[in-house]
């Protein structure tokens, strides 16, 4: 299993609960594929450098997780129909080089 980062952006009319909800859905589908959540940060409303579909800004959160490479296609599909969601970036944790 690799490492993965998820940087997820929600709309900003849903309330606290409703983000805690879609970010334990989002966990789950995670645990369901073979995978494991490391942590999960939320940071708050923060606004948005230009518009999507019409929200000026968004609820960030960010995810690290481990995941199958086989279930990241799957995964990120899953996100992509998850209607809560305006914007994902999931990026590959790279081990840090020594020096």
């Amino acid at each position: 299993m690799k490492n993965y980062e998820l940087l997820a952006i929600f709309k900003p009319n849903l309330d606290a609960e409703e983000v805690d909800k879609a970010i334990e859905k989002i966990n789950s589908i995670i645990v369901e594929f073979g995978g494991s959540v490391a942590s999960t940060d939320k940071a708050g409303r923060k606004k948005l450098a230009y518009e999507i579909q019409n929200f000026r800004d968004g609820f960030f959160t960010t995810t690290v997780l481990s995941l199958p490479a086989d279930k990241v296609a799957e995964f990120k599909r899953q996100l992509r129909l998850n209607d809560n969601v305006l914007r994902t970036m999931f990026m590959e944790v790279a081990e840090k080089a020594s020096v």
